[in-house]
């Protein structure tokens, strides 16, 4: 995509759900098998500060809650660590150590918060890298303090699925892991479109945004995994309480979700991909039916809910996404920038506002830490951007309020 500026559009959510029921989408393997081994609006910019070279990030401060409407500052206070190639997924340790996944090579990372020493954990076996797929994101279990279990979103030569692994850090390096077990299978796979956030929610339960695979259809099939936000209890198994019994399915009419988060009141945001026209931040709320293929950002069409915010694809592209300080943060792939969009409850409280245009390239995550400051991680060496010396990097953020 070309990295211009266009004209933001933002819409209300006019909230509508699908309602019907569905059988659950079949897998093909049983949760808890081994995995095999695989063979193959206008928008005012606000100033920013930029870090002057990497550095050991500086200590955790305290971070105030802006008002959700009014315009803030975004401080780079260090780097984390840098030389990464083709980072993804991101997860806080309980200590605030860094989990990190290496979308190619298919590696998790810890990396130090103290001084960005990096440790390999270990290499996920049965990944396929290529295009948009590979080990995408990661999550730490509800209990990770006493049961130490890691859950990742991979790419095989035929699917996409969800794993979950053992960390133990007292084994030497590069050994840290346990054998993945499947937790759900069957997930559509494709050069493009894999999807690929997880995340527990306030509930305890796992959510996971998936994608077409470029095979539009799958987005409206309700017996399809593709172009879904699925909701799963921690064994892999459909939630109770899902929208369609027996059935994985949250929400659905998703092109390619990219990010997912919750603010203080338990309310999910997806960030998603559109295709020429429109990326979208949506409010999920259960069985929701959010329009793709038949719809591409605001519409007003019955049965479908149209987007919170929308963005045209040269200035977003969005990646993940993170709740704090009132706002939810998006990371832009080809836009190049980080984005800001102030809530009050569901709906926008004021103009979306863009930080550090441009200046470190594709941003692929954005978590919030629990000091309140945001974790940043670039995205340059996956084939599509121009790396720079350093590349790729995590980032520490202060959010400034005025």
């Amino acid at each position: 995509m070309l990295r211009r500026s266009a004209a933001l559009f933002v819409a209300l959510v006019l909230g509508s759900a699908a309602t019907a029921g569905c059988s659950a989408a079949s897998a093909p393997e049983p949760a808890g098998a081994p995995l095999p081994s695989a063979t193959a609006a206008q928008v005012a910019p606000v100033p920013t500060t930029e870090a002057p070279s990497p550095s050991a990030p500086a200590p955790p401060s305290a971070t105030p809650t802006p008002t959700p409407g009014a315009p803030v500052s975004v401080d780079v206070s260090g780097t984390v660590t840098d030389g990464l190639e083709s980072p993804w997924g991101l997860a806080v340790l309980p200590d605030g150590d860094l989990l990190v996944s290496g979308r190619d090579d298919a590696r998790i990372l810890r990396v130090s918060a103290r001084d960005g020493t990096r440790t390999e954990a270990g290499t996920v076996p049965g990944v396929t890298s290529g295009g948009e797929g590979g080990l995408l994101g990661l999550a730490l279990s509800p209990g990770f303090a006493a049961d130490h279990q890691v859950y990742a979103y991979l790419s095989t030569a035929s699917d996409n699925r969800i794993v979950r692994l053992g960390y133990d850090p007292a084994r030497p390096a590069g050994s840290q892991l346990g054998e993945p077990v499947v937790l759900l299978a069957g997930i559509p796979h494709g050069p493009r479109h894999n999807g690929g956030r997880i995340a527990f929610g306030p509930d305890g339960l796992l959510y996971a945004g998936t994608g077409d695979a470029n095979e539009r259809p799958l987005a409206q099939d309700r017996d399809s995994l593709g172009g879904k936000i699925l909701r799963l209890s921690p064994d892999g198994a459909p939630a109770p309480g899902n929208p369609f019994p027996g059935s994985p399915v949250w929400s659905l009419g998703h092109r390619n979700v990219q990010g997912l988060a919750w603010d203080p009141q338990g309310r999910l945001f997806a960030s998603e991909f559109g295709q020429d026209t429109w990326d979208e931040l949506n409010h999920i709320t259960p069985g929701g039916n959010y329009g793709w293929p038949d719809v591409e950002g605001t519409a007003g069409r019955p049965g479908f809910t149209d987007p919170v915010a929308q963005w045209h694809t040269a200035d977003a592209s969005p990646s993940g996404i993170a709740h704090a300080a009132g706002s939810v943060w998006m990371a832009a792939l080809g836009g190049a920038r980080l984005w800001r969009v102030p809530l009050a409850g569901d709906r926008l409280a004021g103009a979306p506002q863009e930080f550090l245009s441009g200046t470190y390239g594709r941003l692929r995550t954005v978590t919030a830490d629990r000091d309140g400051t945001l974790l940043l991680v670039t995205d340059n060496t996956d084939g599509r951007g121009d790396p720079r010396p350093g590349d790729d990097r995590i980032l520490r953020l202060v959010v400034n309020g005025r």
